[in-house]
Parts: structure tokens; sequence; C-alpha cells
């Protein structure tokens, strides 16, 4: 019944707690668009996995695809996107991939 599955929750919950090891994540290039000057980047992690990311490493990256397009700077706008990419059967999730959003700016052509 519901006792149980709440139990199994806080159980699971507690084991991430005690036994998440933290795990530096690099960013990833996953997609973007040109023509608005948006680079998307993303990281995965498991799920005992606690993720540290750089946001320096984040933003150079960005930087690094805007100016391919012709830009000189990237900022991040928007918030983080969390989706599980690999669901455990148990209702939980074995793998999480987070994106994030950064904005092109300052055009070499003006």
């Amino acid at each position: 019944g519901y006792d149980m599955k709440k139990t199994t929750i806080s159980l699971a919950f507690i084991s991430i707690l005690l036994g998440g090891c933290s795990t530096t994540k690099d960013w990833s290039a996953t997609g973007g668009s040109k023509a608005d000057g948006v680079i998307r980047l993303s990281y995965e992690f498991g799920q005992f996995e606690l993720p540290q990311v750089s946001e320096e490493q984040a933003i150079l990256l960005a930087a690094r695809r805007c100016a391919v397009w012709g830009y000189t700077h990237a900022e991040a706008f928007g918030g983080m996107t969390k989706q599980c990419n690999m669901p455990d059967g148990f209702g939980g999730c074995s793998n999480w991939i987070v994106t994030k959003e950064y904005q092109c700016t300052g055009s070499t052509a003006q």
C-alpha cells in the first residue's frame, strides 16, 4: 500500500545521501540554433552520482561555439532543465540529463 511506497522512497533517498559520490561532470554542446544565437549544453549523471559542474567550463564552451557563428561572447539565460533519460523500472530514474541554454552575444559583424 501507500506506506510501503513511502518507505521505499525514503530508503532510496537515504542511500543516495550515504552512497552518493561527488563526480565532476563536463558540459557538452548538445544543440542550439544558429538563427537565434542559442547554444544548448548538457551533462548526464547517474542515480548515485552527485554531479559537480563548472559554470566556467560551460561559459567557455558556449563562447567557443558562439565564436564559430561570429559572436564574441555567451551568457547563460533561463534555468536548467533536468530530465530522466533512463527510468529504472521502479518509478525512479537511473540516469538524468541536465540541459542549460546560453545566448550568444556581441556580433563581430557589427
